[in-house]
């Protein structure tokens, strides 16, 4: 098993993006294992981040796969259109879908995988049956919307329910944290359980981005060496 780093570019130089994502390319066998990429829109939560177009020139411009979470109203209408153009992993708020079994369906008919994203004070309990349809959970450690935020230790219970219910085989799919995760707080996300590390100004706040995204895996691989290397 190998743990999963995905550098966020809401912290990256938007006016850079092509640039931003070669920092964090594989080198050697290290470097980014996914790119995610927060669209916002304004509704969902309060910020404006990018959309469809700008996901699609990123995909031509590096052969990172790409994490899309998306925080917008209404993702049973647009979510499609970001695996249809070839994300790797399209992820959508349990607040926002309609019909989020049908959602994760439709999401994997048109070639991704289909995540389910709960904010903080969300419950993970009701969700639960709904999670079987799903490749990836997203806890958020922050409340959505806005980088840099600090992150919010109380979410971890929720991890720890997803792994035991992963490892006992309850539940197949990847865990994924995102907010606030830094060399400060992954180890304690790591212990929790998580399998898929975002991390934005950790990353892109660093001087050499490539090398932070080493430093977090190896903070990683120290938590737990057994289950990592195995």
């Amino acid at each position: 098993m190998h743990p999963l780093i995905a550098p966020s570019i809401l912290s990256a130089d938007f006016a850079r993006l092509g640039e931003e994502a070669a920092a964090v390319a594989p080198a050697g066998g290290d470097g980014a294992d996914w790119l995610h990429v927060d669209v916002m829109d304004a509704h969902f939560v309060p910020n404006l981040t990018l959309g469809l177009p700008v996901v699609e020139s990123l995909l031509r411009a590096t052969e990172i796969p790409i994490d899309c979470h998306l925080m917008i109203e209404d993702p049973d209408r647009w979510a499609i259109g970001y695996a249809e153009a070839g994300a790797h992993n399209v992820t959508v708020h349990v607040e926002a879908a309609h019909d989020p079994v049908a959602l994760a369906k439709n999401l994997r008919a048109a070639g991704s995988l289909a995540g389910l994203s709960i904010k903080p004070n969300t419950p993970l309990e009701p969700y639960l049956e709904v999670l079987k349809h799903y490749d990836t959970l997203l806890v958020m450690s922050v409340e959505p919307g806005f980088g840099g935020q600090s992150f919010i230790s109380d979410v971890l219970e929720k991890v720890r329910t997803a792994r035991r219910l992963v490892d006992t085989g309850h539940l197949r799919l990847l865990v994924e944290i995102d907010g606030g995760i830094n060399a400060d707080t992954i180890a304690e996300a790591a212990e929790a359980g998580v399998d898929c590390f975002v991390a934005g100004s950790a990353v892109y706040g660093a001087e050499d981005p490539g090398r932070a995204v080493a430093a977090l895996r190896d903070s990683v691989r120290r938590t737990n060496p057994h289950r990592w290397s195995s």
